[in-house]
């Protein structure tokens, strides 16, 4: 692969805990991510020929290369702010055993590369068990929910949310990401066109160890619009680094909504 210019910068092979409202898939999921170094001149899909993840007693999924959906979740996303794309696939297939885990990426160019982790499942049934134990208290700790009205439009730094974290009530300490999109519903939340995310595997990457550990809250690093309905979500992570991640616990989206704009005053 020396020179190609698809690069893997790491993969996820983890347990999925799926606990979005409103959907008719099992809970108990696992899923398997690729993320790759900007490809500056051109769209990394156009460099992929396959990719292809692999695990113990012969387990293989291969991803597709088409645009990742919340009706299809398999393929890839790409981070505007960033310029760089990642690929997913989720699998409604429960748990994964533990063991070794390969994600082979074969590139148009004839280049082959590939990454491998090991699953811990012990670590990520501790940390599910703690979520399910305590799962309405967590609900109910989130600000703003329940589709209230803000009192305001808030402006890049100004909406703070919160929520309760998993070590508070004896849980084991865990990693926070937050996700804020447009939409009214789950169905409708873009995850190719997020408001605005924190993306705590970039952070820790450049030197934030802690990124993300036990965070109870979030300033929204972004602008709102006025009469707009907004769906957030907060997943829990059992690490801030994509390769050493055992568990990611998709809690329900909560929703709000920001008011009409105030006309400005004649004569202002």
């Amino acid at each position: 692969m020396t020179g190609s210019p698809l690069r893997i910068y790491d993969i996820m092979a983890c347990d999925v805990y799926w606990d979005f409202d409103g959907t008719p898939l099992p809970k108990e999921q696992h899923k398997f991510l690729v993320s790759f170094h900007p490809t500056p001149g051109v769209p990394t899909p156009d460099l992929v020929e396959s990719i292809t993840a692999r695990g113990p007693g012969g387990y293989e999924v291969a991803f597709t290369n088409q645009l990742f959906t919340p009706a299809d979740t398999d393929g890839y996303i790409y981070d505007r702010t960033l310029d760089y794309y990642w690929y997913m696939v989720n699998l409604p297939t429960g748990f994964l055993p533990g063991g070794e885990y390969t994600i082979e990426v074969r590139g148009t160019d004839g280049s082959t590369q590939s990454r491998t982790r090991r699953q811990d499942g012990d670590a990520s049934r501790r940390l599910v068990e703690h979520y399910t134990a305590r799962r309405e208290q967590l609900l109910d700790s989130f600000s703003p929910s329940g589709r209230e009205e803000l009192a305001g439009v808030p402006g890049d730094g100004e909406l703070e949310c919160s929520w309760r974290t998993l070590d508070l009530d004896g849980g084991p300490d865990a990693y926070y990401i937050y996700r804020l999109a447009q939409g009214r519903s789950a169905r409708e939340f873009d995850t190719q066109n997020l408001t605005w995310w924190d993306n705590i595997f970039i952070q820790r990457m450049r030197g934030r160890a802690d990124a993300g550990l036990n965070r109870s809250a979030v300033r929204v690093g972004a602008g709102l619009e006025a009469d707009t309905s907004y769906a957030y979500f907060v997943e829990v992570t059992d690490a801030n680094v994509q390769g050493e991640t055992n568990i990611c616990v998709f809690q329900p989206h909560q929703y709000f909504r920001t008011p009409a704009a105030v006309a400005a005053s004649a004569g202002a």
